[in-house]
């Protein structure tokens, strides 16, 4: 089975939520974007956002961390209905990255997907290149986007 075979190009998926609590978004940002205004609650509150916010870079790892929950559950559902679950990754590169709004500690982002193409590599034969389209919501409101390109294997 292929991506396109199981998903309607355009059709918004929805993958998952995650919680950006006071905590995860210090330890996060701590590791990997020590900014005063991802670590330092006080801090945050003098800066430009106001307050505590999430590293957009944290808001794009909160999208993979529900993908790959996602997907590890509808290959599992693929298989029960007796196909075999198209083979994805590694991702090609991404583009259009936009933080839209900051993500604040104690909000939750909805994370969806959307298959936007899919074609065979003419330079690899056996391999697809997907297009998907990426976003985060907090209550119905955009906050992160980006196009991914994922390799899927036949």
């Amino acid at each position: 089975m292929r991506m396109l075979d199981r998903y309607t190009l355009g059709e918004k998926t929805e993958t998952g939520s995650y919680a950006f609590t006071e905590e995860n978004i210090i330890r996060f940002a701590t590791r990997y974007d020590p900014q005063r205004f991802h670590v330092d609650r006080q801090a945050a509150r003098e800066s430009l956002f106001g307050d505590l916010c999430a590293s957009g870079w944290h808001t794009c790892a909160g999208w993979m961390t529900t993908f790959v929950a996602y997907w590890i559950a509808e290959s599992k559902k693929i298989a029960r209905e007796g196909h075999t679950p198209p083979k994805l990754g590694p991702a090609a590169g991404f583009k259009d990255l936009q933080w839209i709004r900051p993500v604040f500690a104690s909000e939750t982002v909805d994370y969806a997907v959307t298959l936007l193409s899919s074609r065979p590599m003419a330079s690899r034969p056996g391999r697809i290149l997907n297009t998907i389209l990426c976003e985060g919501y907090v209550a119905g409101e955009p906050v992160v986007r980006f196009e991914s390109s994922v390799l899927e294997f036949e």
